[in-house]
């Protein structure tokens, strides 16, 4: 049984910063894209950032300069390392791995953790 299990949301000041942790279970992690979204209400689901299997990121234009994706395979976990945060930075956060010989067919989210950015 395959699943994904966030953890390090949480209420910051702006300008803070937080680290979030993507735990997987089941997957040969080194097969996986990984992938960081987020969604406020009134808007879809929006891309943050991803890797893919061989290392490369890619960036939101609003987070590229403040937020880092990263892997630790050995312990499975996908982390996305947020700073600098800012008011617009409040959502809910999921984790994503695609399996890199079939994404279309093999998608896994985890629950999502909040992330609130308030004076």
């Amino acid at each position: 049984q395959a699943n994904l299990v966030e953890s390090g949301g949480g209420l910051v000041q702006p300008g803070g910063s937080l680290r979030l942790s993507c735990a997987g279970s089941g997957f040969i992690f080194t097969m996986y894209h990984g992938g960081w979204w987020r969604q406020v209400p009134g808007k879809p689901r929006e891309f943050v950032a991803s890797q893919t299997t061989d290392g490369a990121t890619n960036y939101a234009d609003s987070v590229k300069d403040r937020f880092t994706i990263s892997r630790d395979t050995a312990k499975n976990t996908l982390y996305l390392q947020m700073n600098n945060l800012k008011p617009e930075d409040t959502a809910v956060y999921y984790c994503n791995l695609k399996y890199q010989p079939n994404p279309a067919d093999y998608d896994y989210w985890g629950q999502g953790t909040q992330v609130t950015v308030s004076s």
